[in-house]
C-alpha cells in the first residue's frame, strides 16, 4: 500500500478531520472516527491545539516582538495558519514550514501565500533530521536574530525520547538568546489515561506511530529554557482568554524563552 493512495490513514489528513477540514480520505474518517469511539475528547484535542498555537503566535508576534518564526509538523493548511496570524500583527513576520506529508506538500501553496513586507516558505522534510531543517530555512530565516521554533504535536512522532531530546537540543542550539521554542504533546495524565488504547490503534492502522509522555518527560525537551507563565499545563488553559475555564484537554502545552 501507498501512503498517497489513500489506504493508509496519515497523521495530517486524520487531524484535518478531527479540525472539521475536507483534505482527507475515507479511510482516514474511518480511522478517525475509531480512534474518537475509543477516546471521545480527541476532537477537543485537536481544537485546543490549534487555539493554543494562536494564542501562542498572538504573544509572540506582539509582546515578545519576534518576526521569525520555525514551524516543524504544520499539518495541512486550516484556519488562522502561523503566518497569517503572525502577519496580522506583524507584516514583515517571516515563516518557515516544514512537513514531510505528502498531502501537506500537495496543499503546501495555501500556506504561501504572505504579506508584502514579509515571506513564507516550504521546506520538504522530516522532523528526525533537525539539520537538513535549518539549513533549508537559512534561506528564508536569520539565524542571527530570534526565530520561534514551533513544535506542536510533533515530538510524539519521534518515538525515542533521546532522540526527541537530540532534535529540540539541535534546534535550540541553532538560534540565538531570546528565541522561543513552542510545544504541545499528548499524554497519558491530564485525564488522558484513556488515550492509551487509542494510540495501540492508531499505530497498527495509520501513520506515523505515536506515543505519549509524562509531563516530566516533556519539560525536560526545554531544560535551561525559561518557561512562561503559566509553564508546562493542558494547553487548553495556557493563557485562557480572561474570564473563562476550558475544559482540561490531555495535551500538555509551554513557551520557553532561550536566555
Amino acid at each position: 500500500m501507498t501512503e498517497h493512495s489513500g489506504q493508509v490513514a496519515h497523521n495530517a489528513r486524520v487531524w484535518n478531520y478531527w479540525l472539521g477540514g475536507k483534505d482527507h480520505y475515507t479511510v482516514d474518517k474511518e480511522v478517525g472516527d475509531q480512534v474518537t469511539a475509543m477516546y471521545p475528547s480527541i476532537g477537543e484535542v485537536a481544537r485546543a491545539d490549534r487555539e493554543f498555537l494562536g494564542r501562542a503566535v498572538r504573544h509572540l508576534a506582539g509582546e515578545a516582538g519576534i518576526r521569525q518564526f520555525l514551524d516543524i509538523g504544520t499539518g495541512l493548511p486550516t484556519a488562522a495558519n502561523t503566518h497569517e496570524v503572525a502577519q496580522r500583527i506583524a507584516p514583515d513576520s517571516r515563516i518557515v514550514y516544514v512537513d514531510n506529508d505528502p498531502t501537506v506538500l500537495a496543499h503546501a501553496r495555501a500556506l504561501l501565500t504572505t504579506s508584502p513586507e514579509g515571506a513564507t516558505a516550504y521546506v520538504d522534510a522530516d522532523a528526525h533530521d533537525p539539520d537538513l531543517i535549518l539549513r533549508a530555512a537559512a534561506d528564508t530565516l536569520d539565524f542571527d536574530r530570534p526565530v520561534a521554533v514551533i513544535l506542536l504535536g510533533i515530538l510524539n512522532f519521534v518515538l525515542d525520547t533521546e532522540q526527541a531530546t537530540d532534535i529540540v537540543r539541535r534546534l535550540v542550539d541553532a538560534v540565538p538568546s531570546g528565541s522561543y521554542v513552542v510545544v504541545t504533546h499528548p499524554t497519558l495524565e491530564l485525564g488522558g489515561a484513556g488515550n492509551a488504547e487509542a494510540m495501540a490503534f492508531w499505530n497498527e492502522n495509520a501513520k506515523p506511530p505515536i506515543t505519549a509522555r509524562t509531563g516530566q518527560e516533556i519539560a525536560a525537551f526545554l531544560d535551561g529554557l525559561e518557561l512562561l507563565p503559566p509553564g508546562l499545563v493542558s494547553c487548553s488553559r495556557w493563557r485562557a482568554e480572561e474570564g473563562t475555564e476550558p475544559q482540561q484537554v490531555a495535551q500538555y502545552g509551554a513557551v520557553a524563552r532561550k536566555p
